[in-house]
C-alpha cells in the first residue's frame, strides 16, 4: 500500500477547510486498486470560490471522459455524508475507491493530475479570505462545523476507523481531525443568516461547476 494525505484546517472561519488523498493497494494475490479524492468544506457559502474548486477538478476529471466528473462529485458527495445528521461534512468535491477498471498507467495518471491540482484549486481561495475580519459569532460557527468534521471522521471516515480498528499509529490516523471543536445542544441556525444558507448546501448538495 500506499498513499499520500492531507488536512487543512485554517483559522479564519472564511477560510475553508481542505482534505485530500490519493492511495494505491495491491495483495499478494495480485489484486490492485485506486482510491482518493480532494474535498472542500467551508463555513460560509461563496459561489464563486466553490465554481472555482469544483470547475478545477471538473477540468481534470474531464481530460478522461465527461462521465467522470459528475460520477465522482456524487461518489464525494455520497461517501461524506453524516447520515445521523442528515447532512453532508462539506460542500464535496471528488471521492473514489476500489476503481481498477482502467490500466494502471491511467490511473496513476489520473491520480496524479489530480493531485497537482490540489494547490491551483485551493490556494487562491486562502489568498482570497485569509485577511477578512472575524467576529465571534462566525468563530462560534466555524467550531460548530468542525464538531461535523470529527463526528464523520470518527464514525464514518474508512482510513481512521480501519487504522484504529487495526492497531494502527493513533497519533497518524487522527492527524485529520481540527484543533477545537465545539458542541450545543440542537442547534440550528437562524433563518436567513449566512450560516442557514450553508446548513442548506449540506442538507442539499449543489451542483457548482
Amino acid at each position: 500500500a500506499a498513499g499520500i494525505s492531507s488536512v487543512m484546517h485554517p483559522r479564519n472561519p472564511h477560510c475553508p477547510t481542505m482534505h485530500f488523498n490519493y492511495r494505491y493497494f495491491e495483495t499478494q494475490n495480485g489484486v490492485w486498486w485506486f482510491g482518493g479524492g480532494t474535498d472542500i468544506t467551508p463555513c460560509y457559502v461563496d459561489a464563486a470560490d466553490m465554481k472555482h474548486f469544483h470547475g478545477t477538478y471538473k477540468d481534470v476529471c474531464d481530460k478522461y471522459g465527461d462521465h467522470l466528473f459528475p460520477e465522482l462529485k456524487k461518489w464525494a458527495d455520497d461517501y461524506f455524508l453524516i447520515a445521523h445528521r442528515g447532512e453532508t461534512r462539506g460542500m464535496g468535491g471528488i471521492f473514489f475507491d476500489d476503481k481498477n477498471d482502467w490500466h494502471p498507467a491511467r490511473h496513476t495518471e489520473f491520480a496524479k493530475d489530480c493531485l497537482a491540482a490540489v494547490v491551483p484549486a485551493y490556494v487562491p481561495i486562502l489568498q482570497k479570505n485569509r485577511h477578512k475580519e472575524v467576529t465571534e459569532e462566525q468563530k462560534r460557527w466555524q467550531q460548530l462545523r468542525r464538531g461535523r468534521y470529527v463526528e464523520f471522521n470518527l464514525v464514518y471516515d474508512r482510513g481512521t476507523t480501519f487504522g484504529l480498528k487495526t492497531n494502527g499509529r493513533t497519533e497518524s490516523i487522527l492527524m485529520s481531525l481540527p484543533e477545537t471543536a465545539r458542541w450545543e445542544y440542537c442547534h440550528e441556525p437562524a433563518a436567513g443568516t449566512p450560516e442557514a444558507e450553508a446548513m442548506d448546501c449540506y442538507r442539499n448538495p449543489r451542483d457548482w461547476a
